[in-house]
């Protein structure tokens, strides 16, 4: 058998090998004690699940509209993909790495939960006891699921498939579970040290912000890098940043984990810095010279959405405004001073995911207030001086800890497989290179032993 053949069937065997294993771990069905749950709490966490699910796809459609055509498909599957990948990978071990019991505050213990042991049938999840802790599990997956594909816009239209693949197991293992068990495991070294995240701020947009630079960096520019970039599909973008603002409703109220008044006022805060920041990226383009555009709000939208996301449930619904235009216009401006310089981060993912995510985390060591969840604290806003350096310090070790890991990754992929598609791969798109699938002008190119063949879409 070639070696080829052996690189091409040894994700399946490996997958065939996981599926078999399996067969043999016993477990036991779920039994939930229903006097001890409250009924309205499950239907709004599963509502909100499937609400943060909607986001993947709801983002495939947002890096989608932006790349060229010619790969439109390759990088809406890349970021579709995770779906796959992380969704078992979470049952055999990521959710203990997560959630399990604390090795000294810095990971779970893999063995607590291996191949979801105890998590259709034990006790629930200590900061959401109205709920099974199995419903938590999967609320959970859904963030770490999109997580590795918010990466994908950085390394777009040059990265090769099954290195993106190998990159969203290791990501998903040695930085998003490290940093979920610090954040929001009651034992992780950021919650003890009082750094607060109430729904993924450092966890998944610093995180994945950084991992988009340190890919950049290692992948290095696009032949075509420098040259005028022009979206494939507006439309595209508009639903996809629809989809995403929707489906943030679950990503933020839905960390409440209860369907109670906090979730109602993360639900308004989400909405609230969405809105501001959309506004102000639109308005700031247009005293720069430029016109309103579609693309301007809806990537500021996005960015008002990161910026929230941290202190959603901890801060006021007036102060969501400031955040949501302050890191609209900080992002802008990060936007700007990126495109003049050689970096190549294909759909500026550091200056909308990452910086926001830290001004978001920033803004919530000022604006937070126990006034709105006491589990919280008072911010600088409020006196509190000294929980705003502690905001500060974590976010200093999520962007060290993030880009560090990330940028080691990268290179220790390049060294199982070329990291980066060939030039001529590069010229001809990703999407037939990779997958060898066109969609043009509403024609879907399709497989056959024949080569490409046209189809017309209805």
């Amino acid at each position: 058998m070639s070696t080829t053949t052996l690189k091409n069937i040894s994700p399946f065997l490996i997958l065939a090998i996981v599926a078999i294993a399996a067969l043999f771990v016993p477990t036991a069905l779920p039994t939930f004690d229903e006097t001890k749950y409250n009924t309205a709490d499950i239907a709004w966490i599963l509502v909100a699940t499937a609400l943060v699910f909607l986001m993947t796809p709801g983002l495939a459609f947002f890096y989608g509209g932006m790349v060229h055509r010619k790969n439109i498909l390759s990088t809406m599957m890349k970021s579709v993909v995770a779906a796959g990948v992380v969704g078992v990978l979470w049952i055999i071990v990521g959710y203990s790495l997560c959630f399990g019991e604390s090795v000294k505050g810095v990971i779970g213990n893999p063995f607590t939960h291996f191949m979801y042991k105890g998590v259709t049938t034990g006790a629930p999840w200590v900061a959401a006891g109205t709920i099974p802790k199995s419903l938590f599990s999967v609320f959970q997956l859904m963030f770490a699921i999109i997580t590795p594909g918010l990466v994908v816009g950085a390394i777009a239209e040059r990265i090769r498939f099954t290195a993106y693949v190998l990159f969203t197991v290791l990501f998903s293992l040695l930085i998003y579970a490290p940093l979920a068990h610090w954040s929001w495991h009651p034992d992780g070294f950021l919650a003890k040290m009082g750094a607060l995240d109430f729904a993924g701020g450092t966890v998944v947009h610093i995180s994945a912000g950084c991992a988009a630079l340190a890919g950049a960096l290692v992948l290095k520019p696009r032949k075509a890098h420098g040259t005028e970039h022009v979206p494939s599909n507006i439309p595209y973008i508009l639903i996809g940043t629809g989809l995403l603002w929707f489906g943030w409703f679950g990503f933020n109220a839905g960390s409440a984990l209860a369907s109670n008044s906090l979730a109602v006022s993360a639900f308004s805060t989400t909405n609230t810095a969405a809105a501001a920041a959309g506004l102000s990226w639109m308005f700031f383009d247009v005293l720069r010279g430029k016109k309103p555009s579609v693309i301007g709000f809806c990537v500021g939208a996005v960015v008002g959405l990161v910026a929230i996301t941290p202190g959603a449930g901890f801060v006021a619904v007036p102060q969501s405004i400031f955040i949501g235009v302050l890191a609209s216009v900080i992002s802008n401006i990060a936007v700007q001073i990126k495109s003049k310089t050689s970096l190549d981060d294909t759909l500026d993912v550091f200056p909308c995911h990452g910086i926001g995510g830290m001004v978001g985390m920033l803004l919530t060591g000022v604006f937070a207030t126990k006034a709105i969840n006491a589990a919280g604290n008072n911010g600088l806003a409020y006196g509190n001086a000294s929980f705003f350096f502690t905001q500060f310090k974590a976010m200093l070790i999520v962007v060290v800890y993030s880009f560090t890991v990330s940028f080691l990754i990268f290179k220790l992929i390049n060294i199982i497989v070329p990291v980066r598609v060939s030039k001529e791969e590069e010229e001809e798109g990703l999407d037939s290179s990779q997958h060898n699938e066109k969609y043009i002008q509403g024609t879907l190119l399709v497989s056959s032993p024949e080569g490409l063949k046209e189809k017309e879409l209805v």
